[in-house]
């Protein structure tokens, strides 16, 4: 099945992975309202179909995502309802897609675009990669979720050392700062990528889908609401046909064959 997105590529591979390409790379991939829109519905469709186990979110050309399309923005810009219509949607999809979203962050990733690899589940990155907050350089602050999740990932000291300061992270110091979870050369960066999801796609989907949620919750709960939380889905998980595969892959002394149910 074929998808008509005039702004992004979806790719659909034969090992339950989704690719979602941003491109745009004349302008650096940068956002425009087309672009918002079909991201959310390109990550429903993935998150809604049963054969899909892992998602890729990747940049056409050099660049990852240069943030807004600038053209469109003034002085007269609402910018708390630009944010409203066109940036919260999108990032409440992402956190709300059930399947572990892995940023592939081929080039900069810069203002929104950086907030888009934020909010991945995972970052891959080549050496060359940037990481820009931007903001500051128009006399904004970092939206779309960029203050909710960069003190999470990097920690309150250094997240404001980028915001304020605009210090890019380069691929190599977005792994020593444990923003990114693998640096990949140019020479082996499809086969890792694709290696790397596939791995994803092969795990027990439910059980990630689980950790995503309750982790990223746990963050504002109590010690014992974490506890009573964990209890929930673990009777969720408990349930799946994941975990007898499991059980019964353990007790055989074989390697499971998760089918994500």
């Amino acid at each position: 099945m074929t998808h008509d997105f005039q702004t992004i590529v979806y790719e659909k591979s034969e090992n339950a992975v989704v690719k979602i390409v941003l491109n745009r790379p004349s302008s650096f991939n940068s956002f425009t309202e087309k672009m918002n829109k079909e991201i959310i519905h390109a990550l429903k469709i993935a998150g809604k179909d049963k054969e899909v186990r892992s998602i890729v979110i990747t940049g056409e050309g050099k660049a990852f995502c240069a943030g807004e399309d600038l053209a469109g923005v003034d002085e007269h810009t609402n910018h708390a309802e630009f944010l409203r219509n066109r940036y919260h949607p999108m990032m409440r999809t992402i956190k709300q897609t059930p399947k572990p979203i892995i940023a592939a962050v081929n080039g900069t990733a810069a203002g929104a675009g950086m907030s888009l690899a934020l909010a991945a589940d995972f970052r891959l990155v080549k050496p060359d990669a940037k990481f820009i907050s931007a903001f500051m350089n128009i006399g904004l602050i970092p939206d779309s979720a960029f203050l909710y999740y960069l003190p999470r990932l990097i920690g309150y000291a250094k997240a404001l050392e980028v915001v304020v300061l605009g210090k890019p992270i380069s691929g190599e110091e977005a792994v020593h700062l444990g923003l990114a979870t693998e640096l990949i050369d140019q020479e082996e960066w499809d086969e890792k990528v694709s290696a790397f999801a596939e791995r994803l796609a092969a795990m027990p989907t439910k059980s990630i889908s689980l950790v995503k949620r309750y982790m990223a919750n746990g963050m504002n709960m109590t010690f014992d609401e974490m506890l009573e939380k964990e209890a929930q889905a673990q009777r969720i998980a408990g349930n799946s046909n994941d975990h007898k595969e499991g059980l019964y892959a353990f007790k055989e002394k074989r390697k499971p064959q998760f089918t994500g149910n």
